[in-house]
């Protein structure tokens, strides 16, 4: 089994889809719920829903419907040919969409007269839970973690819970809702939602700024980043699944279904590049609403929960029988000081854009002025860094430069919010900042930035350094740093974050946006040709639907780590937007038809 999966959903519920149709992750009603369907993680305990040509398990030729997150599936035997169509509703309602706890499935025959049976085998409860199909007067009901949910059909409800194979000789579909509907959908209604749902898709993507390099990559990545962004507070998850392993066997296994500070910043970013600021205006109030509850904390359940605790499943085998499986995430304890940073920047980006109104921009004063005292306080604290190792706190030459981020562009926000004294405070002491981290950040004997103040270890983090605007990209600090991490984290094919053990002993696997950061870094410092050969040899490992997990295996090439990572999908976006716009400037392109 590998990652070769298509990923659905509608800003309210995720789903993975196996080429063989089977429903691999679903959690209802929420990212972070328990699942329903867990397959990806127990072929045997963790349920899935699938369709068989013939009664005989079958891989189909899937496609995405051009620029939307509609799943097409077309599958043909000897009976006939057929397509699937897998959704979750987002409607086009004026300003707004609707986006119900709804996933339908619409078969199609295209030729023949196909003959198809259905498995539908949910196991709520990551598969602890002991199920019962109940016939109601329009289909099917189950109850799981104690909630409703319902699955409706104009298939005969008799052929769903007896299993048995039917003639695809008209449309079927199937309708799976989380909580209590008494009506049932009509073949005119799926296919009226199924349209406009594919018209709003396409009309999101319509609006997106692109820079002329990748631009069907691009506009994957955005697609799939927008799945990740919860309608309901705002709130961005840093990936649809929980526990896939960043190297098979080892016990490398997190819970990536909660909103990461740092992970949702860029994200909002890297759409804003985009010229999308709706995901940034949700998220801003997000972070407003977890500010005002206490200390800043490295990750949040999606309704803004602060407590995730971290507990294991042993009943489930695990992907690719590696363990354990894990359900919330001790990393939202741990001291990570380069969250103030990232808020800043968020902010900054927001707010310094003419393209976003406020209603009243002061409101965000005070957020702001503490994510700056605190950055200030919080310079010379260790913290663990963002890789969250779980020993000793030291001083991170990223965290570090993050509240230099804080303070040095937070005063750019203190003047455009017409505070000239404070912004000029700050800038003193960003400074000050500055002076420190050059002189402790940067290994002169060994001419590189290195993980920690006076340390000697590379961190890819260290990449940022340019798009945080604290070094040029083409400062010889800078310079000599890339020529150092080509022969320390660099791979053919990808880039490592760190080389040296961690909690787990040496790590295996190049973290994809690690190799993103290292392109767009190599082209902001001129090496244009080595950036566009680099960001080609990286992105042949995404899967057949265009889609990246957390981690690259160093030895097979295979995809490793929670699926799909929104943060690679980032990392994507914002090499190919900077590679796109110098090929521009390069060559002279400037105008609509040059």
């Amino acid at each position: 089994m590998t990652l070769e999966q298509a990923v659905i959903g509608n800003g309210n519920m995720i789903a993975l889809i196996h080429p063989d149709s089977g429903v691999d992750w679903l959690c209802m009603p929420r990212f972070d719920s328990p699942s329903v369907f867990g397959r990806i993680l127990d072929q045997e305990k963790g349920g899935t829903w699938r369709f068989l040509p013939s009664g005989k398990v079958q891989r189909g030729a899937m496609r995405y419907v051009r620029n939307t997150n509609v799943l097409l599936t077309r599958f043909e035997d000897e009976s006939g040919v057929w397509d699937l169509f897998d959704f979750m509703p987002r409607i086009p309602d004026g300003l707004r969409h609707r986006t119900p706890f709804r996933f339908i499935r619409l078969l199609r025959p295209v030729s023949g007269r196909p003959k198809v049976k259905m498995e539908f085998e949910p196991r709520p409860d990551y598969g602890r839970e002991i199920l019962k199909l109940l016939q109601a007067e329009n289909g099917v009901r189950f109850l799981g973690c104690g909630e409703p949910h319902m699955l409706t059909s104009n298939l005969p409800t008799d052929y769903i819970l007896n299993g048995n194979q039917f003639a695809l000789d008209l449309p079927r579909f199937f309708v799976l809702d989380y909580g209590l509907h008494s009506e049932a959908m009509h073949i005119d209604e799926v296919k009226r939602d199924l349209d406009l749902t594919i018209a709003g898709w396409r009309r999101w993507v319509q609006d997106s700024n692109l820079a002329g390099f990748a631009d069907e990559q691009v506009i994957r990545s955005s697609l799939c980043l927008k799945l990740h962004a919860y309608t309901g507070t705002g709130a961005i998850i840093a990936a649809t699944t929980t526990s896939i392993p960043e190297a098979v066997g080892e016990p490398r296994t997190w819970d990536y279904r909660y909103c990461w500070l740092r992970d949702s910043v860029f994200t909002v970013e890297a759409l804003r590049r985009l010229a999308h600021f709706q995901e940034g205006r949700n998220f801003l109030r997000f972070v407003m609403d977890v500010a005002e509850n206490g200390p800043l904390q490295p990750l949040y359940g999606i309704g803004g929960e602060r407590n995730l605790p971290e507990f294991e499943l042993p009943h489930l085998a695990g992907y690719k029988n590696t363990k354990p499986v894990r359900v919330g995430n001790a990393a939202a304890e741990q001291l990570q000081i380069d969250l103030m940073g990232e808020v800043v920047l968020c902010l900054r980006s927001m707010m310094l854009d003419p393209r976003v109104d406020f209603h009243d921009p002061r409101v965000w004063l005070p957020l702001l002025k503490r994510m700056v005292q605190e950055s200030i306080d919080a310079f010379d604290v260790p913290d663990l860094g963002i890789w969250e190792y779980r020993g000793e706190p030291l001083l991170h030459t990223f965290s570090r430069a993050m509240c230099w981020a804080a303070v040095h562009h937070g005063a750019e926000v203190a003047e455009g919010l017409k505070e000239p004294e404070m912004a000029a405070e700050w800038r003193i002491v960003a400074a000050d900042m500055l002076a420190t981290i050059m002189e402790r950040g940067y290994n002169k004997e060994l001419g590189m930035f290195t993980q920690t103040f006076d340390g000697t270890n590379a961190d890819a983090a260290n990449l940022l350094l340019p798009s945080i605007g604290l070094i040029s990209p083409t400062d010889q600090h800078f310079v000599s740093t890339l020529d150092a991490y080509r022969k320390l984290l660099v791979r053919e094919d990808g880039v490592m974050r760190y080389v040296h053990d961690d909690d787990f002993g040496a790590p295996t696997s190049t973290f994809t946006i690690c190799s993103f950061w290292w392109i767009e870094a190599l082209a902001l410092a001129g090496r244009l040709e080595e950036a566009i050969e680099m960001f080609h040899r990286v992105t042949s490992h995404a899967n057949p639907l265009g889609l990246f997990s957390e981690d690259v295996d160093t030895r097979s090439g295979e995809l490793l780590g929670n699926f799909p990572q929104a943060y690679t999908h980032v990392g994507l976006i914002n090499a190919a937007m900077t590679i796109g716009t110098l090929l521009r400037a390069k060559n002279g392109n400037f105008h609509a038809w040059a």
